[in-house]
């Protein structure tokens, strides 16, 4: 480049996403983990979402990991992963349920 030429410019933020996009090759298995306190129906809650948006999840395969000291729970749940916008929707839901304290 010479000193007479302008730099190039810089990515949009939609461009950056679609750059991002570029990685993810979809169809996918794309495993989610999600934690929160350890009580009675946290997995079969956790489970009804991550059906709702992923119909051919299989609850069987659901990994569960407790705690140290037993007081928090660890799922994660292996999907077949279609689409970005499926994967987003589904991470909202989970973030915004009142039993869930992390999404990874």
């Amino acid at each position: 480049m010479n000193d007479d030429e302008a730099p190039p410019p810089a990515p949009s933020p939609a461009g950056a996403a679609a750059a991002g996009d570029e990685l993810m090759q979809f169809p996918m298995d794309f495993p989610i983990k999600v934690m929160g306190k350890r009580v009675d129906n946290f997995a079969d809650e956790v489970v009804a979402v991550v059906l709702a948006h992923a119909p051919g999840f299989d609850p069987a395969t659901l990994e569960m990991r407790a705690s140290r000291n037993g007081n928090y729970l660890s799922l994660t749940a292996t999907i077949r992963a279609e689409s970005r916008p499926q994967l987003d929707a589904l991470y909202r839901e989970l973030s915004s349920h009142p039993l869930v304290k992390v999404v990874l």
